[in-house]
């Protein structure tokens, strides 16, 4: 499984030629398509429809995951406080990416200090 943060988010939903060519490795290889918890959407869209609309027109080819189980939620709580840094936002996307999941994200060092303590999350540089 393939989680995304809002970084992640906002770098593949602008249509480069390389965010193009990752979403082709992706698909290709039976990664596609990413997960997205709707928390992130917090932080990935503004409520302008102008400025939303790439992200919009990308989030429809994402799996949203809308609903946060409190197991899930304690989890991300405990991630948190072992790793002493990152945001609520993060360590979600790092609990949801357990176990044996990764995360594509544009913030390596606060993601990996919470996969640092998650059972087999790889964080990548999206």
């Amino acid at each position: 499984m393939i989680v995304l943060d809002s970084g992640a988010v906002s770098r593949l939903a602008r249509q480069h030629q390389d965010s193009l060519a990752l979403i082709a490795t992706l698909k290709r290889d039976g990664l596609w398509p990413p997960v997205v918890p709707s928390v992130v959407l917090t932080e990935s869209t503004s409520g302008h429809q102008r400025s939303d609309a790439n992200i919009n027109r990308f989030l429809k080819t994402c799996e949203i995951a809308e609903q946060l189980p409190e197991h899930l939620a304690r989890r991300a709580g405990t991630l948190r406080t072992l790793a002493r840094r990152g945001s609520v936002v993060d360590a979600i996307v790092v609990a949801l990416a357990e176990p044996g999941g990764a995360v594509l994200t544009s913030d390596i060092k606060d993601l990996q200090a919470l996969a640092t303590h998650a059972k087999n999350v790889h964080i990548y540089r999206a």
